[in-house]
């Protein structure tokens, strides 16, 4: 009997295809996002540098996780606003644009960033 791949090898699939096309800069840096079972996470990354700009996580946040993860969105989107970055690529990781990626990515559209 063949066994069916591993949902996180799928994704990790998607993202790597994606990433060939996506890359950050200085003045337009790269919104990753990463999602496990219980937490989100967020960085600013700039690729052609390779570093990361500003990060930002569900750590101390309360509620649920469509919640958490507006809270992170306007968290990261504040950090952007103080290294002066308006506008960013956004990179969903592999995952589905639905909950609690959506949540961080509209929360962040609503805080000012640009995407």
């Amino acid at each position: 009997m063949i066994s069916k791949p591993d949902k996180n090898v799928l994704r990790k699939k998607r993202h790597a295809r994606v990433r060939r096309h996506i890359s950050g800069t200085a003045e337009c840096p790269r919104l990753s996002v990463f999602r496990s079972n219980k937490h989100i996470y967020a960085q600013l990354i700039d690729d052609v540098a390779g570093v990361t700009l500003a990060s930002a996580s569900d750590g101390e946040e309360t509620g649920t996780k469509v919640e958490k993860a507006a809270a992170v969105g306007k968290k990261i989107a504040q950090a952007a606003s103080e290294q002066n970055v308006k506008t960013v690529v956004f990179d969903r990781g592999g995952y589905q644009y639905h909950g609690r990626v959506q949540a961080l990515a509209d929360a962040a559209r609503e805080n000012g960033l640009e995407f």
